[in-house]
């Protein structure tokens, strides 16, 4: 098997583009949950004029669809997660999520920054109930039970301070799923853990991931990161102006595990594709 047979058949190699980009149109995914139109954020920059941080960026993601955005540092992928949120706006262009334009945050969407961002007076409960409680009116939720599935049963009457960095992240995470949104928005969870911390978390996502398939976009500068979870890759060029530049799509199947994927030459050679892409960014911004 041959690099060219892989493409062919994956078609992971310059898969797609963002709709109306050079590739043409792309066709939107089943049952679409999430539509960016033509996003673009600027600022006013020093001495006048604005400073365009985000262009033309557009895309769908499918219900259920776990998707990456990936590209170097200061490249705009937080400030289109931000504007996700609802914590940001646009300067022109929306976002559309379950046929709702984003006007502000909401609890259909779960947030997970690079810090877990806990209130420390609160136990590991009261964080989580923090949540639960803007959306268990009628329901039977237990922080417990979502505390318990990321491996903090019987945690519960901690406090942040009481617990490693890795830890109060599986709480933050827990908080998130908490809601049951309908997106789960994930700004590099990972990035500030030591190697065999952000590994385990990395398995713990995955596997809450198989159990509730909730819709996820999540920031990562991590290229293994992204192959290892993503359903996509979506890759974006540098700024100023940053839109998306390349998509590719992961196919191998899941559940997946790591070692097993190491195993596979078509792992190597989409990690090189993505990795190609990154060092034709960098060439055009030298």
């Amino acid at each position: 098997m041959t690099p060219s047979d892989v493409e062919g058949r994956h078609g992971f190699v310059g898969a797609s583009r963002a709709p109306g980009g050079p590739g043409g149109p792309v066709a939107r995914p089943p049952m679409t949950l999430v539509e960016i139109d033509q996003l673009a954020k600027n600022y006013p920059a020093p001495g006048g004029g604005e400073a365009v941080i985000v262009s033309d960026f557009s895309l769908d993601v499918g219900e259920g669809e776990f998707v990456c955005l990936l590209g170097h540092s200061g490249c705009g992928k937080s400030t289109v997660l931000s504007i996700l949120m609802g914590l940001n706006t646009p300067t022109s262009g929306g976002v559309v999520i379950g046929g709702r334009e984003v006007a502000g945050p909401g609890t259909d969407r779960g947030v997970v920054f690079q810090s877990a961002t806990l209130l420390p007076w609160l136990s590991v409960r009261g964080n989580v109930d923090l949540a639960l409680d803007q959306v268990r009116v009628g329901q039977d939720r237990s922080a417990e039970t979502y505390l318990a599935a990321v491996g903090l049963a019987g945690r519960g009457d901690l406090y942040p301070r009481e617990l490693s960095a890795g830890m109060q992240q599986r709480v933050g995470i827990a908080r998130a799923f908490s809601l049951e949104p309908r997106l789960l928005l994930l700004d590099e969870p990972f990035s500030l853990l030591d190697a065999l911390t952000r590994m385990d978390l990395q398995d713990e996502l995955m596997a809450l991931w198989e159990r509730t398939r909730r819709t996820v976009v999540m920031v990562t500068h991590d290229v293994d990161e992204a192959i290892l979870l993503a359903d996509r890759i979506v890759m974006m060029t540098n700024g100023p102006a940053a839109t998306v530049g390349e998509i590719f799509d992961v196919p191998f199947p899941r559940p997946r595990r790591r070692e097993e994927l190491f195993d596979r030459p078509d792992y190597f050679w989409l990690r090189d594709a993505v990795l190609g892409f990154l060092e034709s960014q960098a060439h055009v911004s030298a």
